[in-house]
């Protein structure tokens, strides 16, 4: 069984690891909308290039600073490129999160009810019932451009990285 590390300590991970040129799974999330939770599927962002922030909980300061930054960076990257920021926390955290720290320009969903999301990226730490902190970019075909799983929990991922493959995904098909 794969593992991270939370503050050194081993916690074992569920599901097997994406790369790049891999089909990206489908997932259901949920998210808080003006309407109520709605669901939120990849098929949503056909044609885009989604980066896909994926935090263990919005409620900490690393996860914290991790949404931040997508949203800081966001208004650089192409507008057929959107950040969704995936996490177990309730849809209406993320949102009050959201809301709370101006997090405009990013998208929140949640993989609270099923952790289907969490599985099939590879991603989902059992005993926390948290997702592993990881980046991956779909590029508008589906595919995954980029994919980053960050070995200890409290680590950020590579930015620069994401944001390039993102960019570079984004003009696949301009």
């Amino acid at each position: 069984m794969r593992t991270v590390t939370t503050k050194g300590s081993p916690v074992p991970v569920e599901g097997d690891e994406l790369h790049a040129g891999d089909k990206a799974p489908d997932f259901e999330l949920k998210q808080a909308t003006a309407n109520g939770i709605v669901p939120c599927t990849l098929a949503d962002y056909a044609g885009k290039t989604l980066i896909l922030s994926v935090t263990p909980s919005i409620e900490t300061s690393v996860c914290a600073t991790m949404a931040k930054r997508f949203n800081e960076e966001a208004s650089s990257l192409p507008d057929s490129v959107k950040v969704l920021n995936v996490s177990t926390d309730l849809p209406q955290a993320q949102a009050r999160f959201g809301e709370e720290a101006g997090a405009n320009k990013i998208e929140f969903a949640s993989d609270h009810l099923e952790t289907s999301f969490g599985r099939a990226y590879g991603v989902l730490i059992p005993p926390l019932r948290q997702l592993a902190r990881s980046v991956f970019v779909v590029d508008p075909s589906g595919m995954i451009a980029y994919a980053e799983y960050v070995s200890e929990i409290v680590d950020l991922p590579d930015f620069d990285a994401a944001f390039a493959a993102a960019r570079k995904a984004a003009n696949v098909l301009s």
